[in-house]
């Protein structure tokens, strides 16, 4: 797929906000659900409708993805119907730098009777997917090589069974074969060997959008046991969906409140969610914003001073990006721990920070599992992205903070924000 052209400069001169910033604002819908939502439709057993869904590059994508095993995605208006139809042809998947569709999309693949091929972004290439892979080997799914470029030739139907996986790199590994583990044969019974599993709200959020859809879940949540998640063999029933708003996609918002002294509303903020991103509201208190809930959504005001925090980040890992940009702004040392499989993120999120946070004057020592952070003086520069649209979300941050940054390819951003560079401009005005 091919991206549109940006209108914006490249790099990009983030604007400073020179007062503080009171906004209300709407967001777009989560990433993460909408492509749960798409890949459980394709495999329902009637039409399905994604409501409020996402349009974005990882969406439209995973909307090609399914489109081309045989399933119909309707994707023009804010509500896209999807309806289900027979994997008998062979396709070419064009994963982009969308993890959800090269991990998600080729457990759904095996149960097609065509070759389906799979290629991606060139830094696509270097992301895991050897688990996955090996993993559906082992169910008994036909796979040709062992990362991007691959293909799986289906069969028609998959076995299934019990297969181990570590999946201490990704959670997604565990998404991937769980979303469509009730159509093989036998379910899927999938056991984790290996250090903790990161992410684990996203699981959880697959474990609920599958439930919705009528399948029978066992979860160590639900008393299953440790590391162990098993999906009955069963049909996908139809299911609507309203997606929510993309939480992860607030932090920059939220912090551009935090650094300004301002206010910012997310509205419809949702009071429970299996979201990742909704640990902003402890993480921002903790760095001394007020933080609450009103009628329209969340509210965070920023006090002017950004206190220094220690934190676990391991199941909110994609969070790290913004999360350190503000702690290179805050007035005492910030401690980032737990996150070290966000190197097999768009990039490696680790090595990113740190280079480019002491490219702008930071102190910061990159530690296996994550970063220290202390204070020291900004200025400018170019911030570069790394085709990862956190890591522009962090550059981003800083730039409201610090004169004269310049954000190398903002347009990566539309992988889960189209246009944000005009809607934050809107809010930041240079």
């Amino acid at each position: 797929m091919t991206r549109r052209p940006d209108p914006w400069p490249d790099p990009w001169p983030a604007p400073r906000a020179r007062r503080p910033v009171d906004a209300v604002v709407t967001l777009p819908g989560s990433k993460s659900l909408t492509n749960r939502a798409l890949v459980l439709a394709a495999i329902a057993d009637g039409p399905s409708v994604v409501r409020r869904a996402l349009r974005s590059r990882d969406t439209t994508l995973m909307a090609a993805a399914l489109t081309s095993l045989g399933s119909a995605v309707d994707p023009d208006g804010e509500d896209w119907t999807v309806t289900p139809g027979a994997f008998d042809r062979d396709a070419s998947v064009d994963c982009g730098l969308a993890g959800t569709v090269m991990r998600f999309v080729p457990p759904v693949a095996g149960l097609s009777t065509g070759a389906v091929a799979f290629d991606g972004d060139p830094h696509m290439r270097k992301r895991p997917i050897g688990e996955i892979l090996g993993a559906l080997r082992a169910l008994g799914v036909a796979v040709e090589g062992d990362a991007l470029p691959f293909a799986v030739r289906g069969r028609g139907g998959v076995p299934g069974g019990t297969v181990v996986v570590d999946a201490s790199a990704s959670s997604q590994f565990i998404s991937a074969l769980l979303l469509a583990g009730a159509r093989y044969d036998h379910g899927v019974d999938v056991r984790h060997d290996g250090k903790p599993v990161p992410s684990l709200p996203h699981i959880d959020m697959t474990v609920a959008m599958l439930r919705a859809h009528g399948v029978e879940v066992d979860d160590p949540l639900s008393g299953g046991d440790a590391n162990r998640w098993r999906v009955a063999p069963g049909p996908v029933r139809a299911a609507d969906h309203l997606i929510e708003p993309d939480l992860s996609n607030a932090a920059p918002f939220l912090a551009l409140a935090a650094v300004s002294g301002g206010t910012m509303v997310v509205r419809d903020w949702p009071r429970a969610t299996t979201q990742a991103g909704d640990a902003l509201r402890d993480i921002l208190t903790a760095m001394g914003c007020e933080v609450g809930f009103v009628e329209e959504g969340l509210r965070v005001t920023g006090s002017g001073t950004l206190l220094g925090i220690d934190v676990d980040l391991h199941d909110v890992g994609e969070l790290t990006p913004a999360v350190a940009a503000l702690c290179a702004l805050a007035e005492a040392p910030s401690h980032l721990r737990g996150v070290a499989h966000i190197r097999g993120h768009e990039t490696d999120r680790l090595a990113a920070l740190a280079t480019e946070l002491s490219a702008l004057g930071a102190d910061v020592t990159e530690l296996e599992d994550g970063l220290s952070i202390r204070p020291a003086p900004l200025h400018g520069g170019v911030f570069h992205t790394y085709a990862d649209h956190r890591m522009a979300h962090a550059g981003v941050i800083l730039g409201a903070a610090v004169e004269d940054v310049l954000v190398e390819d903002v347009a990566t951003t539309g992988k889960t924000f189209p246009d944000f560079a005009g809607f934050w401009s809107g809010l930041v005005p240079a």
